[in-house]
């Protein structure tokens, strides 16, 4: 699969209303057949910072995820409301799912 990590530093004024901003975005790519997930989470030492933690099951999958209507629409609408430009951590991974950590094993997890 193709993991993607993104840090996106949004403006102050725009901060609360990410998750509002974004909606649209996250609902079309969530809808993808090769997206494995797609989630966003604030962070909790910069009120201003969103990560992004996405996965598609191949390549091919995020090519068309980049190619998508909704992509290049974000693409024309997202950056108005960042403070910079996101940083991003990209990668193919030997997988389809999460692991387990197994260093924080839960023992009564059947």
């Amino acid at each position: 699969m193709i993991f993607i990590t993104a840090k996106f530093r949004v403006l102050p004024e725009h901060a609360d209303a990410w998750p509002e901003i974004t909606r649209e975005f996250t609902e079309a790519t969530r809808r993808e057949p090769g997206c494995l997930w797609f989630e966003w989470s604030r962070s909790l030492d910069d009120p201003n910072e969103y990560v992004l933690t996405e996965a598609f099951r191949d390549g091919e999958a995020g090519a068309a995820h980049v190619g998508s209507e909704h992509f290049t629409t974000a693409r024309q609408v997202l950056p108005r409301h960042l403070a910079e430009t996101p940083r991003i951590v990209n990668a193919d991974v030997p997988q389809d799912d999460w692991s387990r950590l197994g260093e924080m094993a839960v023992p009564q997890e059947g």
